[in-house]
C-alpha cells in the first residue's frame, strides 16, 4: 500500500492541469508550511530570521517542465532577479535550480544560455548555483549542460540522487564539483533506480562517506536521523573538518533537527521553495511522507468555505487523495 500511495501522489506531481489550476489556488492543502509564500519580497524575512540563526538558505523558484521559450525567459529573468535582492540585502543564501524551468525539453543550446547567464551574474555577487537533478530521462541531459557551463565557472554543481544504480559511478566523475546528495523524489523504472528503502538508504551512506573522504564540499540532504547519526559518527572518528560539508533539509520539515545541528557546531542549509507553481512539488513531499497528509485534513476542515470557492477541481483533487489516504490508514 505505501508503494501504491507514493504513486499515486507522484502520479497528482506530474498532472499537467492540476500544475496549472494550482497556480490560481494559490498555497492550499497545508502546501504554506513547506512553501515559504509565493514572492521573492516574502521569502526574505524568512531567510533573514534562519540567517540569525546560524542558517545558511536556497531558493528555489517553483517550477519544471516549461515547453514554452516565453515562459522559460520569464523564468530566467525571475531568478535574475532573486540573485538581485540576494545580493542587495546580503543573505546567506544561494539558488537551486531546474533546467525544464529553463527550457531543457525545448532546446539544449538555449537552456544553456539562460543557464549562463544565471551562472555568469551569480558569480558577480559570489553566489553558487545548484542544478536540481530532477527525474531520470534528463540526467544525462542535464550532466551535459553542467559540463559545458563548467568550462568557464566553478560557482555551479549538481545533485546526485542515491536511488540511481549509476549514482557511484558519477560520484567518481563529479569529484571536484560541488554536490549535494539525495535519495531522490521521482518515481523510476526498476532497470535505473533501486525501489527499496534499505537500498536507497544504503548507497546514501556509501555515498556520503566517499565524498566526506573527499575535497569538495558536500551537501548532505536527508531528513533520516538514523543516517545523520551514523554519519556524524563517521565524520568524528575519521576527524574531518565540519568546514567541508553541510547537512541540508528542506523548509518546514523536522525544524528541530535543523536548530540540533547548528547548535552541535555543523553547517545547516535550508532549501526553500517557493512560487505560485508549489503543486508538484508539494505532490511530490506528500509522495515521501504520506503522514504528511494531516496537513491537507486540517486545511481542509479550518478552510472549508475557502475551499468550496476555489474551484470544482480542488474539491475533486481533495477527495481523491483523502480517499487514498483513508485506505492507507484502513478506514471505512
Amino acid at each position: 500500500m505505501k508503494n501504491i500511495t507514493r504513486n499515486f501522489f507522484i502520479g497528482l506531481s506530474n498532472n499537467k492541469l492540476l500544475n496549472e489550476n494550482a497556480k490560481r489556488w494559490g498555497g492550499c492543502f497545508g502546501s504554506s508550511k513547506f512553501i515559504a509564500g509565493t514572492t521573492i519580497e516574502s521569502v526574505v524575512e524568512t531567510v533573514k530570521l534562519l540567517n540569525q540563526r546560524g542558517i545558511s538558505c536556497t531558493l528555489d523558484n517553483l517550477g519544471e517542465f516549461v515547453v514554452d521559450k516565453l515562459e522559460a525567459a520569464q523564468a530566467k529573468e525571475h531568478i535574475l532577479t532573486i540573485l538581485d535582492v540576494i545580493a542587495k540585502h546580503k543573505l546567506d543564501c544561494h539558488m537551486s535550480v531546474k533546467l525544464t524551468q529553463l527550457g531543457l525539453d525545448i532546446e539544449q543550446k538555449f537552456c544553456v544560455d539562460n543557464m549562463r547567464e544565471i551562472v555568469e551574474r551569480a558569480k558577480n555577487y559570489n553566489i553558487f548555483i545548484n542544478i536540481d537533478m530532477e527525474d531520470h530521462s534528463h540526467y544525462v541531459q542535464t550532466l551535459k549542460v553542467l559540463q559545458v557551463l563548467r568550462v568557464d565557472y566553478d560557482n555551479i554543481g549538481t545533485v546526485v540522487q542515491s536511488y540511481l544504480y549509476r549514482a557511484e559511478n558519477d560520484l567518481e566523475h563529479l569529484k571536484d564539483v560541488r554536490l549535494r546528495i539525495v535519495k531522490g523524489a521521482y518515481k523510476e523504472n526498476e532497470k535505473v533506480a533501486y525501489q527499496t528503502k534499505k537500498e536507497i538508504d544504503r548507497n546514501f551512506i556509501l555515498l556520503a562517506k566517499k565524498r566526506l573522504l573527499g575535497d569538495t564540499f558536500t551537501s548532505i540532504a536527508t531528513h533520516d536521523h538514523h543516517i545523520i547519526n551514523e554519519l556524524k559518527e563517521f565524520i568524528k572518528e575519521n576527524n574531518i573538518s565540519k568546514d567541508r560539508f553541510e547537512f541540508q533539509m528542506l523548509y518546514g520539515f523536522r525544524t528541530e533537527m535543523h536548530h540540533e545541528l547548528v547548535s552541535q557546531g555543523y553547517l545547516f542549509c535550508t532549501y526553500i521553495p517557493f512560487g505560485k507553481d508549489w503543486f508538484g512539488y508539494f505532490m511530490r513531499r506528500l509522495a515521501e511522507r504520506p503522514q504528511n497528509m494531516n496537513l491537507i485534513l486540517k486545511d481542509l476542515f479550518d478552510k472549508r468555505n475557502k475551499v468550496k470557492k476555489k474551484s470544482v477541481i480542488t474539491v475533486a483533487i481533495a477527495t481523491a487523495i483523502l480517499v487514498v489516504w483513508r485506505r492507507k490508514n484502513k478506514i471505512i
